[in-house]
């Protein structure tokens, strides 16, 4: 796509974001199929959510698993978010922490050191606001959350707690349609732990204090929230959603008050509540929620008893790509890389695909083998040089994998 084309869709947003994040009637008439810049608008959220997969430490042998691998200055360049893409212009400002389930794997494996990173907590998502370049390309300043899908062994277990509870941290002790969520979503959220160093405070509190403070330091503009995710992180960022806007944290002080919007993009979002939950959730006037399903993904309709969807849904069918190899697996079906060149290419519910936007094509393959052979992209290529591993000047190597985060 030619820099005269990509300057022409950024005017575009910029001009039309309120549009686009579906203030004017969710969305409708909007998705069945969506416009380029939509697509574009939908991906550079999308972008987004994959930040929290790429700079997520997995490797079981080093003392900083479950932890994030760069620190809050570098992430955004560091996951290939920041060159080309104008969009993406965010100044991290909140790193987010959740408690595990169980002990993490490079925990267990250092327990007996001090300089374990952590035996119960793990690096969840992170909260930014755009730049001044940024709210120039978006039309707005933008206060971002992102939450990170399942990656380890305690989020497994949490996707697994099924029961749907009451949530008092978010709708009190007493409310009249008695909404339930998901327990173990509702656990990663809300849960926090006086003998830990990031638990002290839930991830909830973290989120909550943190959009608080950009709220009322951003009070005198046009701001909006925007908040996203993949599959568990999709649903995280849905129950932060509500949180904000049952709360009225969305409002801006200032008189008259203002309240700002509050949109989510749910990427192959699982089911967050009951019909009580969806019956609060409808209520609200300045929340909006898209989400994107991919027809062969099995997640989006899960729980299959029990819950209900909200928001709208923008539908999308990667088995359709002519780029991919046929049919596919549950992994390529799921995968946020998937979702991003489903959402590039959709042409509706009963049409074909065709790539509406230049989309790189090797990002299908950062993390897997969905790609077809002809293209000459290898798989899995998304990896960190060396697996961290660097060579010290007395010519040893150390595994060397986080960043330490000295910003402010």
């Amino acid at each position: 796509m030619a820099n005269d084309n990509i300057d022409s869709d950024i005017k575009n947003i910029a001009k039309d974001w309120k549009k686009l994040s579906g203030l004017e009637n969710h969305w409708k008439n909007s998705l069945d199929p969506p416009s380029t810049d939509l697509r574009l608008y939908i991906n550079h959220y999308g972008e987004l959510a994959e930040a929290t997969y790429d700079a997520y430490i997995k490797t079981p042998h080093s003392k900083n698993a479950g932890n994030v691998r760069y620190s809050r200055k570098n992430l955004m360049t560091k996951v290939g978010l920041t060159q080309g893409r104008p969009l993406n212009e965010y100044k991290v400002t909140k790193y987010l922490y959740a408690t595990s389930a169980v002990m993490l794997p490079g925990a267990f494996v250092t327990s007996s050191s001090p300089q374990a990173w952590s035996k119960k907590s793990n690096w969840i998502g992170f909260i930014g606001v755009a730049n001044d370049e940024g709210k120039k390309a978006l039309g707005r300043r933008d206060i971002l959350v992102a939450w990170r899908g399942t990656v380890n062994p305690s989020d497994m277990i949490h996707d697994a707690e099924l029961l749907p509870v009451p949530a008092p941290k978010i709708f009190g002790l007493l409310h009249k349609d008695n909404p339930k969520v998901h327990n173990g979503w509702y656990s990663i959220y809300s849960t926090h732990d006086e003998n830990t160093r990031y638990n002290k405070q839930s991830a909830r509190d973290q989120a909550i204090d943190e959009v608080k403070k950009l709220v009322n330091e951003y009070r005198n503009e046009e701001i909006s929230l925007t908040l996203t995710g993949h599959s568990m992180g999709a649903a995280i960022a849905t129950l932060n959603a509500v949180d904000i806007v049952f709360h009225g944290l969305n409002k801006q002080t200032v008189t008259p008050p203002i309240s700002c919007p509050v949109t989510v993009f749910a990427f192959a979002c699982p089911k967050v509540g009951d019909d009580g939950f969806s019956k609060v959730f409808k209520s609200m006037k300045d929340l909006y929620c898209l989400r994107i399903n991919n027809v062969p993904d099995v997640v989006p309709k899960y729980p299959m008893v029990g819950y209900s969807d909200v928001g709208s849904e923008l539908v999308i069918d990667t088995v359709k790509s002519t780029y991919l190899k046929g049919p596919g697996d549950p992994g390529s079906w799921h995968s946020m890389e998937g979702y991003m060149h489903g959402v590039a290419g959709v042409q509706g519910k009963k049409g074909g695909f065709k790539l509406e936007v230049n989309r790189d094509l090797s990002l299908v393959n950062k993390f897997s083998d969905a790609l077809m052979d002809k293209y000459g992209i290898p798989p899995a290529w998304w990896t960190e040089k060396h697996s961290g591993m660097v060579q010290n000047p007395d010519g040893h190597w150390e595994l060397k994998d986080h960043e330490e985060d000295n910003d402010p």
